[in-house]
């Protein structure tokens, strides 16, 4: 039995998510904010399967979540179990499943393009698009969080664990900074949230 989703993704697509979410073997669970994912899918048994999605999402990531990891398990329906997990059958499974979704009914207008662009190769996870997650980050709730790409070199902030980094240069699609109390070197995800700490 599904948990009820609808109230976490957009009116429009309501009939359509319900449509592929009626499955007897595949149970939808709706989870307190995990810091390392948006969601996941879980091959429970040969006949059960489990998706999670975080509850903290605006509609919008919420929705492009839940297609994500309904495209894992249609992707094992109809190639196996033994592809890789985002893999070209994963990615044409998603492509297939999200496209009704990309009208400007149920998604802003001004995030369709960079949806389209991202569904041309989808990854692992949207956060990777730096463009789409930021489009997507206006529509969460008011917070004191700022993506670290947005961040100058040798600006001060805090993570979700209580240390504090002074950032450094891009290496690379990754951001270095160096945690202050070890002089330790870190390299972090472009979307990563941070608290910027203000000079007393």
């Amino acid at each position: 039995m599904n948990q009820d989703v609808t109230s976490y993704i957009p009116k429009a697509a309501r009939d359509q998510v319900l449509q592929l979410l009626n499955d007897d073997h595949l149970q939808v669970v709706v989870k307190k904010a995990r810091k390392t994912r948006h969601g996941d899918y879980i091959k429970r048994s040969n006949v059960h399967h489990q998706i999670t999605v975080n509850s903290n999402l605006n509609p919008y990531r919420f929705l492009v979540t839940l297609l994500h990891e309904i495209a894992h398990y249609e992707a094992y329906k109809s190639f196996g179990a033994h592809i890789r997990p985002h893999g070209n059958e994963w990615k044409l499974t998603f492509q297939r499943l999200a496209l009704p979704f990309l009208n400007p009914e149920i998604f802003p207008a001004q995030t369709l393009p960079f949806l389209a662009h991202y569904f041309k190769n989808p990854k692992a996870s949207s956060d990777s698009d730096i463009l789409l997650s930021r489009s997507l980050k206006q529509f969460d709730p008011p917070n004191e969080k700022t993506y670290i790409y947005e961040i100058a070199e040798g600006t001060r902030f805090k993570t979700s664990n209580g240390k504090i980094f002074c950032m450094g240069k891009i290496r690379r699609t990754r951001f270095e900074a160096i945690e202050l109390q070890s002089g330790r070197s870190y390299a972090f995800n472009p979307n990563a949230e941070v608290e910027v700490l203000l000079d007393s």
